[in-house]
């Protein structure tokens, strides 16, 4: 499904706030929960294409499911699409059960275990966007939209796994409150268009950590 020989340390460094060349104790961290993880994860993904059936005010529907993308921040992402990709991403069970376990072992590594899985979460979407890309090879896509992001609700996660059959494929679940299990998992939607899409980036006043970003609280930001 999605192959993971190796997990992006700048990244996830960037996620716990590191600028710079880490030190030895954060690179010997930084070892041995790649070395965790990648034996712990079972990187899956999966992905269903939905045409647009209609801009409303309630919401953008797709032609052939229930789910209705709601909120005005989708809607501007999906402008002059005709089409979305709903995208669905996991490292699975055995990430959280190892993630448990180091936070009972060390907090600060587990720190650092979290934001490894984070990263490698991410690079598991990458990999979808290259198959998706394949697909689409003569139109043009946006980049990944998720639920929580700007008033995008969260209550959309239950409805939106319905339809890519995420449950059934790859595993993924969502609880009442709109949290996904397993929690080191990815829902997105991608436009799909016949003309360029422009380019926008998503910026801290969209982002549903911006009150507890640490890339905010030090100037910067997470190059999104």
């Amino acid at each position: 499904m999605a192959g993971l020989e190796k997990i992006n340390r700048s990244e996830a460094f960037r996620y716990m706030g590191v600028s710079g060349v880490p030190d030895e104790n954060l690179s010997a961290a930084a070892d041995e929960c790649e070395v965790r993880l990648l034996s712990a994860a079972a990187p899956k993904f999966c992905w269903t294409y939905a045409e647009i059936s209609g801009f409303a005010a309630d919401g953008i529907t797709l032609k052939g499911h229930r789910l209705t993308l709601r909120g005005k921040d989708i809607a501007e992402h999906l402008s002059g699409c005709f089409g979305v990709v709903l995208l669905c991403a996991t490292l699975g069970n055995g990430t959280d059960k190892l993630l448990r376990t180091v936070q009972a072992e060390d907090m600060a590594k587990a720190l650092v275990c979290d934001a490894m899985a984070s990263a490698a979460v991410e690079q598991v979407c990458d990999s979808a966007e290259e198959e998706i890309k394949k697909r689409f090879t003569d139109k043009f896509m946006t980049w990944r939209f998720s639920p929580g992001y700007g008033d995008f609700p969260l209550d959309t996660q239950k409805n939106f796994l319905a339809a890519a059959n995420a449950e059934k494929l790859i595993g993924l679940c969502v609880s009442s409150g709109g949290i996904l299990t397993p929690t080191k998992s990815v829902t997105a939607v991608i436009g799909i268009s016949e003309t360029p899409v422009e380019a926008k980036k998503r910026g801290c006043g969209s982002c549903k950590m911006r009150e507890k970003c640490l890339f905010r609280k030090t100037g910067g930001h997470c190059g999104e």
